[in-house]
């Protein structure tokens, strides 16, 4: 019986996406549909899958265009921004068809869950990396735990999409985007929720990125962590409700997260207030109009900032800032504009990866539990790194666990209907043996007493 695939959206991430569904297509028997808005760029790498795969153009602002595809679709994979999700899977509950994206669950989707389960639809949420893989070797390693009889009482789980060493140059930051640009800029911006030995704490987005934690994973060296989100609301989920310490949060290179600090704290990464400002205002203008008058007006511009946020004008941050051209005479480039948008600007002129760069993805679960009267830290890390700057680590783990859940939905071997993350066994299982068997991408696993 044949399958149709509907994939909605051909960013940078669905590279190994598409590469799998292509892969698997024939002997699935699946009739695959590519619908993105810059269908053309599909071409040479639909030529030689004619039979069973296709490209067309499509605009979200088409209702009827949208309709029309879901119709023809037995699972829709939507790789859209985030935002428009609860608009596809509104459409998809509307006319029984189920859905798999990487993205989180939001309310709108979270509100959808008694219509789509009373409609035999599976809404496959979170299937990515992070959110997504996360989850899966997570869920294995703490089914593990308790098989053996052991009671978790710490839970700490940290991810980062970052460069490998050797496409590190001399970019201090040691940072390019490999994920969509506007959600690194406003990344962090509602308080963090976490749980530390039965005690709640909150860090509100203006301290973030000054409270970090230092990890290390095998080969690579330190990273430096913060809280990300609400790692709470992940309790139940996990079956986890009386642990004392949850955490939930992202890596970045040691350095990064200071030199952001004063970016928040300077106030570029506002993205609620239009600064009215000329295209060609330029980043020294824009910088020197968010200090104040007070400070010495014949200092450089450097060296005013620096006062104003307390910095060793001569210290790493203000090398990295520098490092960016805030304090040149390059025009911020758009009109009208959030600061947020013109740091977006610069940023993705200064973080692009180039077509020889590597990216590099790391992950890190540290569970403590207590068996047998001691305790036991168990530390399960992943690192996997991109083959070029198309089919980049980003892609490979975003992609081919969501693939390889969409053969599952596809195959009818997905059981629960209604908004659904991927921690249950019969789904995680299958896809982590998958992407160790066939991708190489395994966790490695240390315990020791702690």
């Amino acid at each position: 019986m044949t399958s149709r695939l509907l994939l909605l959206g051909a960013g940078r991430s669905a590279s190994s996406l598409i590469q799998y569904l292509l892969r698997h297509a024939p002997a699935e028997n699946w009739l695959l549909t590519v619908a993105d808005a810059n269908a053309a760029h599909l071409a040479p790498v639909l030529a030689a899958h004619s039979e069973y795969a296709r490209a067309v153009p499509f605009d979200l602002s088409n209702e009827t265009l949208l309709e029309q595809l879901v119709v023809e679709a037995d699972v829709v994979i939507s790789m859209l921004p985030a935002l428009l999700h609860p608009v596809v899977a509104r459409v998809c509950v509307r006319h029984g068809r189920h859905l798999a994206t990487a993205s989180y669950v939001s309310p709108e989707i979270a509100a959808l869950h008694d219509e789509a389960q009373a409609a035999g639809v599976t809404l496959l949420m979170e299937c990515g990396l992070d959110p997504g893989l996360d989850h899966m070797s997570a869920m294995r390693a703490i089914a593990h735990i308790r098989a053996r009889g052991g009671r978790l009482i710490s839970f700490k789980s940290y991810c980062g999409g970052l460069l490998a060493p050797a496409a590190e140059g001399d970019n201090p930051w040691k940072y390019k985007f490999t994920w969509n640009p506007r959600n690194v800029v406003l990344a962090g911006q509602s308080t963090a929720k976490f749980l530390e030995n039965g005690h709640p704490r909150f860090i509100p987005y203006q301290q973030l990125f000054a409270r970090t934690e230092t990890l290390t994973l095998p080969g690579y060296g330190d990273f430096e962590g913060y809280a990300n989100r609400d790692s709470l609301s992940y309790r139940a989920p996990y079956g986890l409700d009386d642990i004392p310490t949850i955490l939930r949060g992202t890596l970045r290179r040691p350095g990064y997260c200071a030199a952001w600090h004063a970016l928040v704290r300077l106030g570029l990464t506002d993205d609620a207030v239009n600064l009215g400002n000329a295209e060609t205002m330029t980043w020294a203008e824009l910088v020197a109009a968010y200090l104040p008058v007070s400070l010495v007006p014949n200092q450089v511009l450097a060296a005013r900032l620096a006062q104003y946020l307390n910095l060793d004008p001569a210290g790493e941050e203000m090398a990295r800032l520098n490092w960016l051209g805030l304090f040149s005479d390059r025009p911020v480039g758009q009109a009208n504009a959030t600061p947020a948008q013109l740091l977006e600007r610069l940023l993705s002129a200064k973080w692009q990866l180039q077509p020889q760069d590597h990216d590099l993805i790391v992950m890190q679960h540290l569970f403590e539990f207590e068996l047998q009267g001691a305790t036991h830290r168990l530390t399960s890390s992943l690192t996997v790194v991109g083959d070029d700057a198309t089919h980049t680590g980003m892609a490979k783990t975003v992609g081919l666990p969501l693939g390889m859940a969409v053969r599952r939905l596809a195959r009818g071997e997905v059981a629960q209907h209604g908004v659904l993350i991927p921690v249950h066994a019969d789904l995680y299982e299958p896809i982590l043996d998958e992407l160790a068997a066939d991708y190489g991408i395994v966790f490695l696993e240390e315990e020791q007493p702690a």
